[in-house]
């Protein structure tokens, strides 16, 4: 089969290599639709890559081509989701439901092949079925969607509450959606880009504030009769945003940190007080499993899809680009800024 191999940094190759057999308890699942994901960017684009060949994509959707001995759950013609974690099940956080912690994983996509390629095989318990209703674009949009809702659910979140959302990235998107399907009473985007909040208000945002704006804490104060916000979610993982979730939190409040940092954070004094003198609570949430697994973040992300609460808007998109041209779209990360969505590389192309 072809597939887009990595072969050394800066080195990734549409090639030919050996089309997976599913063993008991697997399934193979013939690949629509991966997107890349930020931490393939430096797989490929500088020296994060586990091991060399590699074929990377762990944001994935397709079609059942065929079951291993064993699988009763699933079977050809099914459309599915892959679910990238296979944790060990056998450590104490896995014996406790908290698969994301796991410290003996194996991860599809970067520490064994992946999806980007015609085919990949994976556990029975990795493919999440979907229902016609859901597109294979959605299908390859699960991960990032039950990302945003674990971080949800690491807070004790209730109805009628007032929502910050920090960074209006894919990930904010479903955030502020999810936040939505929960009973939020105002949930605020917050941005540098227009654009961005423009999509906010279009997805059901109550208001989008640009973060560039002399006045934008004012603003934001002003929507909470300058309480501050109830919960604050951080998606970004930029060092601004990080300190202004200190800074919009009402007393009491939960913060919740979903957003991945890139370089190192320092408070100062006065900032980091905040906490104390708000007494909020800050935690912060690590991919997307509970128990049973893969947990009700994929089965929820499935119902909604499928419902339409859960909206799934085409700006979401940045490009499709066949596999055959997939050192293509890595070329485009190498321009900062250019990629605005997320790019989907398609199998069947």
């Amino acid at each position: 089969m072809k597939a887009g191999v990595v072969y050394a940094p800066f080195d990734i190759r549409y090639d030919d290599i050996e089309k997976p057999v599913p063993k008991a308890g697997e399934v193979l699942i013939k690949v629509k639709y991966t997107g890349i994901c930020g931490s393939d960017v430096p797989r490929v684009n500088g020296n994060a890559c586990h091991f060399f060949p590699n074929v990377l994509g762990h944001e994935f959707s397709g079609v059942i081509e065929e079951i291993g001995e064993g699988v009763t759950s699933l079977k050809p013609g099914d459309r599915v989701a892959g679910v990238p974690l296979i944790p060990c099940m056998k450590c104490a956080d896995c014996q406790k439901g908290n698969y994301s912690l796991c410290k003996h994983y194996d991860f599809i996509g970067s520490r064994r092949f992946g999806s980007f390629a015609e085919y990949v095989a994976v556990p029975e318990i990795n493919a999440v079925k979907f229902e016609d209703e859901v597109s294979f674009e959605q299908g390859a949009f699960f991960e990032p969607a039950t990302v945003a809702l674990h971080g949800l659910l690491r807070t004790p979140f209730r109805g009628g509450k007032s929502v910050a959302i920090l960074g209006g990235g894919t990930v904010g998107m479903f955030v502020m959606q999810w936040a939505k399907i929960f009973g939020a009473k105002d949930t605020v985007v917050f941005d540098i880009v227009d654009e961005r909040l423009e999509l906010g208000s279009r997805l059901g945002a109550t208001a989008g504030i640009n973060t560039l704006e002399p006045d934008f804490m004012e603003k934001a104060m002003a929507i909470t009769e300058g309480r501050g916000f109830d919960y604050v979610f951080e998606t970004a993982g930029n060092t601004i945003t990080m300190k202004m979730a200190f800074q919009l939190a009402a007393n009491k409040a939960n913060v919740c940190f979903v957003g991945t940092p890139t370089k190192d954070l320092t408070f100062s004094v006065a900032e980091w007080e905040n906490m104390n003198r708000k007494e909020f609570t800050l935690t912060g949430s690590w991919m997307s499993y509970s128990a049973p697994f893969p947990g009700e973040e994929w089965k929820l992300v499935a119902h909604y899809f499928k419902t339409g609460e859960l909206k799934f808007d085409d700006s979401f998109i940045f490009k499709k680009i066949p596999l055959s041209r997939i050192p293509e779209a890595f070329e485009m990360y190498k321009t900062p800024g250019f990629v605005k969505g997320k790019i989907l590389i398609d199998s069947e192309s």
